[in-house]
């Protein structure tokens, strides 16, 4: 998240977190969405650098990543809580 401050990073990490939750359909509270979308979001840049050679720009494209990042989080927690 390059010319992001670490508060602007927990914000965008909160909204998306809050987004993944409700398109994933889960209950998971103020301070894991934050995490989630925080950890989301390295995620969500690591696969897109992975995959495209580069991340996507601006407060929008860093939402969104963090978003598909959140997502991916919350379905690979699901899957190991199955497994178990």
């Amino acid at each position: 998240m390059e010319g992001f401050g670490w508060i602007m990073s927990i914000i965008l990490g909160a909204i998306a977190g809050w987004i993944a939750e409700k398109i994933m359909k889960t209950d998971t509270g103020l301070l894991m969405n934050i995490i989630l979308g925080i950890v989301g979001a390295l995620l969500g840049n690591w696969l897109a650098y992975a995959i495209f050679g580069t991340t996507a720009g601006g407060a929008i494209g860093q939402l969104v990543i963090a978003v598909i990042g959140a997502c991916i989080l919350i379905a690979i927690g699901r899957f190991i809580r199955r497994k178990t």
